[in-house]
């Protein structure tokens, strides 16, 4: 499988680049801005996207999402509970950050357990409330994108619009953490880590 990252926007956030090497169906997650850079590297790729997948509606995850949608015929998902996010720019915080105000609806919505296709890859999807209340983790083969719930030694933040601590615990534990040590983690920001690391080094979780 191709997995990219290409840091995106100003804040860094991880743009991800999936695609399945035989047929070139791919999908991006959370384009958050530099889409020259994106569209580089799918260009590089040769890939060929189905869908542009958001983890969550923060702008700094979501800043490139209407440029890259004028630019290629993807669908654009995210979690049913925030797409209020999505459409109001003072829900998403695009409007408080150095960036265009982004308002956009999705394409269509997502659930707990939907499962999206590109070549022989399946991408499911895992509702892990916390960060906000649509926040998602996106599981492919032996590997979770995590968006803003877990990070290499840290969780997303819970102080901002559908924050829940107690959430987001829960969503670690119940549904992250029953995976097997060795899948990989690839956070909305920060390094790659593993389950097994986060479970003997984040103190948030320990």
């Amino acid at each position: 499988m191709i997995l990219q990252r290409v840091p995106a926007g100003i804040y860094g956030a991880n743009c991800y680049i999936l695609g399945d090497e035989v047929t070139k169906e791919a999908i991006i997650v959370d384009p958050g801005g530099d889409v020259d850079d994106i569209i580089l590297k799918i260009k590089e790729l040769d890939l060929n996207v189905k869908y542009i997948v958001l983890t969550h509606g923060h702008g700094d995850h979501i800043g490139g999402l209407i440029e890259l949608k004028d630019k290629m015929d993807a669908t654009i998902l995210i979690h049913e509970n925030d797409e209020e996010l999505l459409i109001d720019a003072e829900k998403n915080l695009s409007s408080h950050m150095s960036m265009d105000n982004i308002e956009i609806k999705p394409d269509k919505v997502l659930k707990e357990g939907d499962k999206l296709k590109f070549g022989k890859y399946e991408a499911i999807i895992i509702h892990t409330p916390g960060h906000t209340k649509g926040s998602i983790c996106i599981k492919v083969d032996n590997n979770i994108l995590t968006g803003d719930t877990l990070f290499a030694g840290s969780i997303g933040r819970t102080d901002l619009y559908g924050g829940s601590f107690d959430k987001i615990i829960k969503s670690i534990k119940e549904k992250i953490l029953i995976y097997d040590d060795d899948v990989k983690l690839f956070p909305g920001h920060g390094p790659v880590t593993t389950i097994g690391i986060e479970k003997n080094t984040n103190t948030f979780i320990q």
